[in-house]
C-alpha cells in the first residue's frame, strides 16, 4: 500500500559497507540510527559470487566485508527486538538475496541504480509486491520510464542521488532531482553523499526538503575517523542525531497550507502591531467626521481598521473624541 507522508520526511539510515564485515560494527550503526530515530535502516545484502566477476579489482575487499546470511537474519532481527518501529530496507543487488531477504520478511526493497536496466533484477522484487525504492543516480529518463514500466504501477519512490563520494555541490543539480517527481508523478527522495566533514552535509538536505521531497536517505557509520569503506558521506551517530532532530524542526517550521486560528501570540502581536482608526485632534460632539479627522496609528488597543474609513465618514460624534483615541462605531451616530 502507497505511503503517506502527511507533511513527514521518511528518514533512511544507509549503512551501506560501514560495517566493514564486523556484525558489532554493523549493530553499532543500527543502535546509531534507531536512536537517532530514523525511519529506517537500509542494508546493502547481495552475494559476492552471483554480483561481481572474481577478477573485478574490488573483488578482495568485498571477500573481506561480505556478511553470511546468518549474520543478516541476526541483525534483521536485532532491528526488530530494539526497534521495532523502525523499518528494514533491503538494498538487493541478485535475485539470490531477494530470495534471502524474503525468508526474513525484510520491509522494503531498494533496486540500485547499478541494476536500473535489469529487467531480470527488477521484475524479481517486483513480484514481493512490496515498496520498491529505485535509485536513479547517472541513469536516463528513458532507463527510469523502462523500469517503472517492469515494475508495473506497484508503490515506488524515486530515489535520486549524484553518484560521487564525496558529492560537489555544484554537481547535485536539485532542480533536476524536483523535475523528476513532476515527470513520473512519484515520491521523490534525495540520496545525500556531500561530505560529511562540511557543513554541507546538513544544509543541502534542509534545501532539498524545502524544495519538497518527501525522503531523505543519509549514510550513517560507527566511526568516520576510521575512514573505512563508505565514509566519505556517512555521518556519525551523534551527527545522525542532529540531523534527524534538524529533519523534523524543519516539519515543524513548515506546518500546513490550511488556514488556521491565530496563536495567542498572534492575538497579541495584532493587538500591539496593527494600526487602528483614532482623532486627530479632539472632536466635539455633533461634530461631522472628515477624512483629516482620522489617523492610522498603532494605539493601546486594537479598534477598527484603516479600510473601514469610509464607514466613518460624514458621521455626527455621538460623545467628545479625545485626540489620539480610538474612533470606534459606538462613537458615531
Amino acid at each position: 500500500m502507497a505511503q503517506k507522508f502527511n507533511g513527514r520526511t521518511h528518514i533512511i539510515a544507509e549503512m551501506a559497507c560501514s560495517h566493514e564485515g564486523d556484525p558489532a560494527l554493523a549493530r553499532k550503526i543500527i543502535d546509531g540510527a534507531g536512536q537517532a530515530g530514523a525511519d529506517s535502516i537500509q542494508f546493502q545484502i547481495w552475494s559476492l559470487r552471483d554480483m561481481v566477476v572474481p577478477h573485478h579489482p574490488d573483488y578482495p575487499m568485498l571477500t573481506r566485508i561480505e556478511l553470511s546470511r546468518d549474520v543478516w537474519r541476526e541483525l534483521a532481527n536485532y532491528v526488530r527486538e530494539k526497534f521495532p518501529a523502525m523499518q528494514i530496507i533491503a538494498c538487493v543487488y541478485e535475485r539470490s538475496s531477494v530470495d534471502f531477504a524474503q525468508t526474513i520478511d525484510l520491509d522494503t526493497y531498494k533496486n540500485h541504480s547499478a541494476d536500473l536496466s535489469n529487467p531480470v533484477l527488477i521484475n524479481h522484487v517486483a513480484q514481493t509486491n512490496k515498496r520498491i525504492d529505485l535509485s536513479v543516480g547517472a541513469s536516463t529518463t528513458g532507463e527510469m520510464q523502462s523500469a517503472l514500466e517492469w515494475i508495473g504501477g506497484r508503490d515506488t519512490w524515486l530515489m535520486y542521488g549524484y553518484q560521487g563520494f564525496p558529492t560537489p555541490t555544484s554537481a547535485i543539480n536539485l532542480n533536476y532531482m524536483m523535475k523528476l517527481k513532476q515527470l513520473f508523478e512519484l515520491p521523490v527522495g534525495y540520496q545525500d553523499h556531500s561530505d560529511a566533514n562540511l557543513p554541507a552535509a546538513f544544509w543541502l538536505p534542509a534545501a532539498a526538503l524545502g524544495m519538497g521531497v518527501d525522503v531523505l536517505e543519509k549514510h550513517i557509520t560507527h566511526d568516520r575517523s576510521y575512514k573505512g569503506i563508505d565514509h566519505e558521506a556517512a555521518l556519525n551517530p551523534d551527527e545522525f542525531s542532529r540531523f534527524v532532530e534538524m529533519v523534523r524542526e524543519i516539519e515543524a517550521a513548515r506546518g500546513h497550507s490550511t488556514p488556521r486560528s491565530f496563536s495567542p501570540e498572534e492575538v497579541k502581536y495584532r493587538k500591539y502591531s496593527k494600526k487602528s482608526l483614532v482623532a486627530s485632534r479632539d472632536l466635539a460632539e455633533g461634530h461631522v467626521i472628515a477624512a483629516d479627522d482620522l489617523l492610522f496609528m498603532r494605539a493601546d488597543s486594537l479598534g477598527l481598521p484603516p479600510d473601514q474609513t469610509e464607514r466613518l465618514l460624514n458621521r455626527k460624534v455621538r460623545r467628545p473624541i479625545a485626540a489620539y483615541h480610538l474612533v470606534t462605531e459606538d462613537d458615531l451616530i
